[in-house]
């Protein structure tokens, strides 16, 4: 069996949101996304997905495509998908960064070895660990009483816990988690992810004092993404556990997290890193350091939000998830399940999920192939 990659199709789309996603450095109303697909020689079919975020690892849409069209996918064209360890470094030296073009080839890798295998991914890749994970709503930044009613509403639904975005400014985002903390009592969890909107260890250290009434359960990312010296000043001063996020996107700056202690915990996601291959090196990073992970998202479809749970469900040291991408589009391009308030996966070749080409193309703004019988793009 010819397993090598013979094609890559490249589709830009933009998912529309049922409402609108509010953080603190911009507002999303609808999701730009770019779908690959990639078939082999003996006609495997893998798909992956790149969410860019221009503030977080200075990727756009358009970028991707553009890096995607003229310079990886062509470079993975005739090469075996198994070989892991070889693609990644052929990308890292074709490009520096660009971490969520090279997500999206990852994950069609992936899910292409995984249908030649006949196995999840999670089996190949640990094994599975966890038999579920619990389902976190996201509420994205509003007025206090409706961030309140937003999140009662999402508990009667079956949610367990509650994450949510502030950074706008300190008094605002004080009177949003009382509202909320008011709104559904002092037994659900309420994380805070202040998306680098309270820039330094100053502000940082009087929004928090003036959160202690409330519980909560962690802050995620309050300073500026490379400010390590902050977030470390931060941890010691506060008495709640402290996540990075932004700051956290490779190697090295697990490593600087892990040599610092600058955190008390990791939120990794695919989008930052490359992929689920690197994924999991920052997962064991992590461990060997005591530091929990939670795997995250950028708000993405079926497609790379199945290949983050694939990474959570076969690490144990991943303790928490926040892939409900899905959950926000008024329609997606795959079928994958939540069951409130849990999600577990199923045990289906590769990613596990269908893609439906038809929504697919609908959704599909710009196409381009790379490759065919003769190697050649078109």
């Amino acid at each position: 069996m010819n397993v090598n990659i013979q094609k890559i199709e490249i589709f830009s789309v933009r998912f529309p949101l049922k409402v609108p996603f509010i953080v603190s450095y911009h507002r999303y109303d609808d999701m730009p996304s770019v779908i690959v697909k990639m078939t082999t020689a003996c006609g495997l079919v893998g798909y992956g997905e790149a969410v860019a975020d221009e503030h977080v690892t200075g990727e756009s849409a358009e970028s991707t495509v553009s890096v995607l069209r003229h310079l990886l996918s062509p470079l993975l064209i005739g090469k075996n998908p198994m070989h892991l360890e070889h693609i990644h470094d052929e990308m890292d030296r074709a490009i520096r960064g660009v971490p969520a073009a090279k997500a999206a080839l990852d994950i069609a890798c992936h899910d292409v070895i995984g249908k030649k295998l006949n196995q999840p991914i999670y089996e190949w890749i640990g094994g599975r660990y966890h038999e579920s994970f619990p389902v976190t709503h996201v509420l994205s930044i509003g007025e206090p009483n409706h961030m309140a009613q937003e999140a009662l509403e999402q508990m009667k639904r079956g949610y367990t816990a509650v994450k949510m975005k502030v950074g706008v400014d300190v008094q605002t985002d004080v009177a949003r988690v009382k509202a909320v903390r008011e709104a559904v009592g002092n037994d659900v969890p309420i994380r805070v992810d202040v998306n680098q909107g309270w820039v330094n260890a100053a502000n940082t250290g009087q929004a928090m004092r003036l959160l202690e009434p409330y519980g909560i359960d962690w802050v995620e990312q309050p300073v500026k993404a490379d400010d390590f010296e902050g977030m470390l000043e931060v941890k010691q001063k506060i008495s709640v556990p402290l996540m990075m996020d932004e700051g956290l996107k490779d190697v090295h700056d697990m490593r600087r997290l892990t040599m610092m202690q600058a955190a008390h915990k990791a939120n990794i996601k695919l989008m930052k890193c490359g992929g689920i291959y690197p994924a999991k090196k920052l997962v064991h990073m992590a461990e060997m350091s005591g530091i929990e992970c939670q795997i995250g998202s950028m708000v993405e479809s079926s497609i790379a939000s199945s290949a983050g749970f694939h990474v959570a469900f076969s690490s144990k040291i991943v303790k928490t998830v926040e892939l409900t991408g899905p959950l926000r589009f008024g329609k997606d391009v795959g079928n994958l399940l939540y069951d409130l308030p849990i999600i577990s996966l199923n045990n289906r070749p590769g990613l596990g999920i269908d893609v439906d080409e038809d929504v697919l193309r609908e959704l599909t703004t710009d196409s381009y192939v790379v490759g065919d019988e003769s190697h050649v793009e078109r």
